[in-house]
């Protein structure tokens, strides 16, 4: 291979490294403008949150917030969710540090954002004000009764328990509609390998109009990292609502310096 040859394809090789490197590094369309709301975790949750589940329970610690839902597997009433007191509208980022504490290889974390009522006078806007129908969380209320986001992850499938199959998924509740069925939002993320057990994660998650990303980054090794999008024009856009941290039964995790965010 002559030098004018093997200097051609060291130049492409080099334009090759710096496009990727300018795409994985390219600027956000938005910036963080506004702190909304932030807890430690560290002191007394109930100032800030309310919970549903009639077994689960909530432990603040000097690591942060521990979320602990009710131990019996297939038992509804051991599910739970920690919402903000607070509502949020418009885009906006959730920021938090999450460290799984449980060892399961089943069941699922989510968190729901943008979350009302489907409206009327059984389940209104304002979720506070039904929250009696939530002391035993079933599935089945939220997703048939609410305008939500929904992130699921550290998530594992019903029908394959181990370590490794893992996977992310965005949902859009259409309340009007009973089931989950149409509630998908493509690009689902399978065996990610994140979320290991008493390994702290960094936790982003940007909804900025109809576009919505989750970035995460081990915080002990950086090269653990996944930025998960999704697109979300296909539904109708959802512009308010409280902020939810779902863990269905058996499922327990750590919340620390979780903050809500305006995007400009």
């Amino acid at each position: 291979m002559n030098n004018s040859i093997s200097y051609a394809i060291i130049s492409c090789l080099i334009l090759l490294i710096i496009g990727c490197h300018n795409k994985n590094t390219q600027k956000a369309p938005w910036t963080k403008s506004t702190l909304l709301f932030e807890d430690t975790g560290t002191e007394n949750w109930r100032q800030k949150w309310m919970l549903d589940g009639l077994q689960s329970k909530v432990i603040n610690t000097e690591e942060g917030m521990e979320l602990i839902a009710g131990p019996e597997h297939g038992n509804d009433s051991s599910h739970t969710v920690l919402w903000t007191k607070e509502t949020f509208e418009g885009n906006i980022c959730i920021e938090y540090d999450y460290t799984r504490t449980d060892t399961t290889t089943r069941c699922v974390n989510i968190l729901y954002f943008h979350a009302e009522g489907k409206g009327g006078v059984e389940f209104p806007k304002d979720i506070l004000l039904w929250n009696d129908k939530r002391t035993v969380p079933s599935m089945r209320t939220y997703f048939n009764n609410m305008n939500t986001y929904h992130i699921s992850y550290a998530a594992f499938s019903a029908n394959e328990y181990s370590g490794d199959n893992d996977y992310i998924r965005l949902r859009r509740y259409k309340p009007n509609k009973e089931g989950l069925e149409g509630t998908d939002v493509p690009n689902d993320y399978f065996k990610t390998g994140l979320f290991k057990t008493d390994v702290t994660y960094h936790i982003q998650v940007f909804r900025y109009n109809e576009n919505i990303e989750m970035h995460i980054q081990n915080k002990r090794d950086t090269s653990d990292y996944l930025v998960c999008k999704w697109d979300t024009s296909i539904y109708p856009l959802h512009e308010s609502g409280r902020v939810g941290l779902r863990h269905m039964y058996t499922r327990n995790a750590r919340y620390g310096n979780f903050k809500v965010w305006r995007l400009d």
